[in-house]
């Protein structure tokens, strides 16, 4: 019996020929990403300017 097991990786390079990924390197990826960086660091700037104004 053989098993037929592929490694998943993380960043998918357009090259490779594999769908075991979870992120690809293309333009879709990288706007989704950036979205999600901005709004975590929006989040953490609101987070600290409301632990500001309501511990004065």
């Amino acid at each position: 019996m053989t098993q037929n097991t592929q490694e998943t990786k993380f960043v998918k390079e357009p090259e490779e020929e594999t769908r075991e990924y979870i992120l690809q390197k293309n333009k879709k990826t990288k706007v989704g990403i950036t979205i999600l960086v901005s709004f975590l660091v929006i989040l953490i700037i609101g987070i600290i300017v409301s632990n500001v104004f309501f511990t004065n």
